[in-house]
């Protein structure tokens, strides 16, 4: 009798048990619409009282900014200051610069509105808060500035197509006397000084000017304290306290 040396294959038997479909991972939620649309990145698992907002870069105002420039778009910061002044949540603002200036009339529109805000607000210049940037430095009700970080105080500037007549040169003077009324309301230095300042010769090589460094700012009366983050923040926590002592019914 002859065997075959190949096994027999037994039939497959069939799983009846139902299939359980694996769901896909989750994916984190992304915070690149955030970055492209705001500038910025909220962090939705952290409740906070504090709403934080960084001015960095250009500030762009009425004319789009080359796409290599960094640039603060003011039709984005007002939103983000009505909703800080709408969201009973929110009880304390907390500005963070770091800005070469741009736009005048933008800038000035972002201060007014920081400077009328009804919640406490503290600003922190890192890094540099030139030309309008000095506006908004100091539109809070507490301004601070690193060691390191610095101002530069210059005259108004035009750019693009100007009309050589008496008339160019009334705006601009009246336009550079708003940012200097604006600024010495909302600080300790006088107006005489800041013009000095502004019109100094001696330190900017290619133009007039005046370059502040941190303590040189607080000395003159243009920034309150020269401190760091973790002092800003206390600085606001105890402004957010005081009026909400304040407001509370005796």
């Amino acid at each position: 009798m002859l065997f075959s040396n190949r096994r027999r294959r037994l039939p497959k038997r069939r799983n009846n048990r139902p299939q359980q479909e694996t769901a896909p991972p989750q994916q984190p939620l992304s915070a690149l619409p955030a970055i492209q649309q705001l500038g910025q990145v909220q962090l939705p698992q952290l409740e906070s009282n504090i709403y934080t907002l960084t001015i960095i870069g250009q500030i762009e105002g009425h004319l789009t900014l080359p796409p290599q420039n960094k640039t603060t778009k003011y039709e984005h910061v007002i939103p983000q200051l009505v909703a800080v002044e709408q969201n009973p949540k929110i009880e304390g603002l907390l500005v963070l610069l770091n800005t070469v200036g741009g736009d005048v009339e933008a800038g000035l529109a972002i201060a007014e509105m920081i400077d009328t805000l009804s919640k406490p607000t503290v600003t922190l210049v890192l890094g540099g808060g030139h030309s309008i940037g000095v506006t908004l430095a100091v539109a809070g009700d507490y301004s601070l500035i690193s060691e390191t970080a610095t101002m530069t105080i210059h005259p108004l500037r035009l750019t693009g197509l100007v009309v050589g007549v008496p008339q160019t040169f009334e705006y601009l003077d009246k336009m550079q006397d708003r940012v200097i009324q604006f600024i010495t309301r909302h600080s300790r230095i006088t107006e005489a000084n800041f013009r000095e300042l502004m019109f100094s010769t001696g330190q900017l090589a290619r133009d007039i000017g005046t370059v502040l460094v941190g303590k040189d700012a607080v000395s003159i009366g243009l920034i309150n304290e020269a401190a760091g983050l973790g002092r800003a923040v206390a600085v606001l926590n105890d402004l957010i306290e005081k009026q909400n002592s304040a407001e509370q019914p005796s």
